[in-house]
């Protein structure tokens, strides 16, 4: 027999614990807008109704992330842009910084009527894992945060995908360390997801190019209980310099992800050594390569500092853009290489990778994933509440702000709600797609003790 009756005991204690008693969430309907359907995930790849959909698309944050701001909150800045993607022919953005506290029904309207869909990364500077130091950072301030962007994104249609995090794990040896918090985030999403019975928006992790240990990121996101796995696998990737498919490695990375079992797609992708012809359009919706992967995303279309923008904007706020160079070179690789036709190739069986073991490149020598928080329990079944914004000291930093108590065991991302997903009746029906996505086994949960644990924050290295 399930039992609630902690749920208000904690809720009574978040106030004394430094953390703020949100507010039960209100739940939205879907928002439709022209007959943009849903993308899901189905064996290694994503499908759009009975269609294999590959993403096409920029990473998109103009202002870049000193400017701490979200495009998509105002729609001035979106209704400027969507007309550039327009002409750029791309079919999804990727947004880095969101506001959690803000409406976004404008700007992902009108997204969805020009046909382009959102990946959403659900963390931001305030609020993410610090990846020299993770245990501090994974607290229940951060993941109601996380939740909230959740609450906000999911009754869109055209929200394709969650990013958990973005390059946590990086060429420095310690921060292999923090792929088990990544890993626990993105349990703790696809929960949330499922406990408030949205649609089942994919959850993934966009990992660093970094070839020591890209391979290890991937398994270490895909091994494990149903319940812990990724529904995807993202990486940056920077090896193709105006080259071509063998000489950038990509013959290998086909190769290496062979029987992955997990759709993947490059999150970032364009080198600016030799100039940019984006050849790795046409290689990407090739058949060397869609068996494997689901297309990528250009890095990127706001010119910034780094100098890799194909698009001028005078003023972050402000209604002109200048097209670069690279702007026509990309929407000319867009249109020379439209997405095949047919399945691609994809492989229609998912399935569980060994971990990785520990070596000089890995340091993680367990499998067990940290427990989520006690104190942020409850939002499974209250909600997040009203989200943290952009404002505010974040949460690397707070003071008890209620941290894990040790290890989970596996399993205990399991959806425990009887939830009809809101929307799913009018959702693109399951069976539209091949009939092989992972099945969510339901099993009560058993609450038989509280424990309860304080910790003293501090300074952290960002």
């Amino acid at each position: 027999m399930r039992s609630l009756a902690l749920v208000p005991v904690l809720a009574t204690m978040l106030p004394s614990l430094g953390i703020a008693t949100p507010s039960p969430t209100v739940a939205q309907p879907p928002t439709k807008r022209g007959s943009l359907p849903a993308v899901s995930v189905s064996g290694n790849a994503f499908w759009q109704n009975d269609k294999r959909f590959y993403i096409r698309g920029v990473d998109y944050q103009p202002g870049g992330s000193s400017a701490m701001a979200d495009p998509l909150a105002d729609t001035t800045i979106c209704s400027r842009d969507i007309d550039q993607f327009r002409k750029l022919g791309i079919n999804t953005i990727r947004v880095y910084i969101i506001d959690n506290s803000a409406r976004h029904d404008e700007c992902m309207g009108k997204l969805a009527d020009a046909g382009i869909y959102v990946i959403v990364d659900a963390n931001n500077p305030l609020y993410s894992i610090n990846r020299y130091d993770p245990a501090p950072s994974y607290n229940a301030k951060y993941l109601q945060s996380v939740f909230a962007t959740i609450d906000e994104f999911a009754k869109y249609e055209n929200t394709l995908a969650f990013f958990s995090g973005n390059e946590v794990v990086n060429d420095v040896v310690n921060s292999t360390l923090a792929a088990r918090y990544v890993k626990a985030v993105t349990r703790d999403m696809r929960r949330y997801i499922g406990e408030r019975g949205y649609r089942k928006v994919p959850v993934g992790y966009s990992a660093a190019d970094v070839g020591s240990n890209r391979r290890q990121q991937a398994d270490w996101m895909n091994c494990g209980s149903e319940d812990e796995r990724s529904d995807f696998f993202a990486f940056n990737d920077y090896s193709w310099c105006n080259s071509d498919f063998r000489t950038a490695g990509w013959d290998q990375k086909v190769k290496n992800f062979s029987d992955y079992g997990l759709p993947i797609f490059l999150s970032e992708y364009g080198c600016l050594t030799n100039g940019r012809d984006f050849g790795e359009v046409a290689a990407l919706m090739s058949d060397k390569m869609t068996s494997v992967y689901s297309g990528g995303l250009m890095y990127e279309y706001a010119m910034g500092d780094n100098g890799y923008g194909i698009a001028k904007i005078p003023s972050v706020k402000g209604s002109s853009v200048q097209k670069l160079d690279g702007f026509e070179k990309f929407a000319s690789a867009l249109a020379a290489n439209p997405p095949p036709e047919g399945d691609g190739g994809f492989v229609s069986t998912t399935h569980a990778n060994a971990c990785p073991t520990k070596d000089a490149n890995w340091l993680i020598d367990t499998t067990l994933l940290p427990a989520i928080p006690e104190q942020a329990k409850m939002l499974m079944m209250e909600g997040a509440g009203s989200g943290p914004g952009l404002g505010g000291d974040g949460s690397q930093n707070a003071v008890d702000a209620g941290t894990s108590s040790g290890d989970a065991e596996q399993g205990s991302g399991t959806v425990t709600s009887s939830s009809t997903p809101k929307g799913s009746e009018n959702a693109a029906p399951a069976t539209s797609t091949p009939a092989n996505a992972r099945a969510v086994v339901k099993i009560p949960l058993l609450l038989t003790g509280m424990v309860v644990v304080l910790t003293l924050g501090g300074s952290f290295l960002l």
